[in-house]
């Protein structure tokens, strides 16, 4: 019995980013990526454990040693269009957010279920983790520049921020192409 179902939805990749390890939280574009397990090789958030943040301090101390779920940043092209409009710019650049890719395609991309499948031509297939709940660094960067547009990002973005994901199934990745969308086949939780 297939615990994944297809989603009906495709996504194409319109921007792929990079940060490198040295850098804060801005990616730089690229045509192309490969992945391994541990993500982009070199890239700020890569590796297949990570040291807890202050996400999970309900769970753990923060530092603890867990699973990287946090590989990639994955964004719609449409939410970030709503975010650009309600701060007021033309167009918000994705490597101010950190974005590793941008997808356009599928509808309310944020919310995707957890454990939602995106698979590439290559066959690499990211999991997606669970919404990235918006902070103030991208603000701060959008900040930096567009000045007055920065502040309002943390509300703007709320239920617009896009997934984290990590790696399943290593393959290259180029913009371009489309991401099939796989999600789990079971009911939605009813406590």
């Amino acid at each position: 019995m297939p615990t994944m179902i297809e989603g009906g939805y495709r996504g194409q990749v319109v921007w792929l980013g990079y940060v490198p390890e040295d850098a804060g939280l801005q990616s730089t574009a690229l045509d192309r990526v490969d992945m391994g397990f541990h993500g982009v090789t070199g890239e700020k958030h890569s590796g297949e454990t990570r040291p807890s943040c202050s996400r999970m301090t309900m769970l753990y101390p923060k530092g603890t040693k867990v699973r990287n779920v946090r590989q990639l940043t994955i964004l719609s092209q449409e939410e970030l269009d709503g975010i650009a409009r309600d701060i007021q710019l033309d167009k918000l650049d994705p490597g101010l957010l950190g974005a590793s890719i941008v997808l356009s395609g599928i509808p309310d991309f944020t919310h995707v279920p957890p454990s939602s499948r995106l698979v590439a031509p290559s066959g690499l297939t990211l999991t997606i983790d669970m919404e990235n709940l918006p902070c103030v660094f991208p603000g701060r960067e959008i900040e930096e520049n567009a000045p007055g547009h920065g502040k309002p990002f943390k509300t703007a973005a709320k239920h617009r921020r896009g997934v984290t994901a990590w790696v399943e199934r290593p393959g290259a990745l180029a913009v371009g192409e489309q991401m099939i969308l796989f999600v789990p086949s079971q009911r939605g939780w009813e406590p």
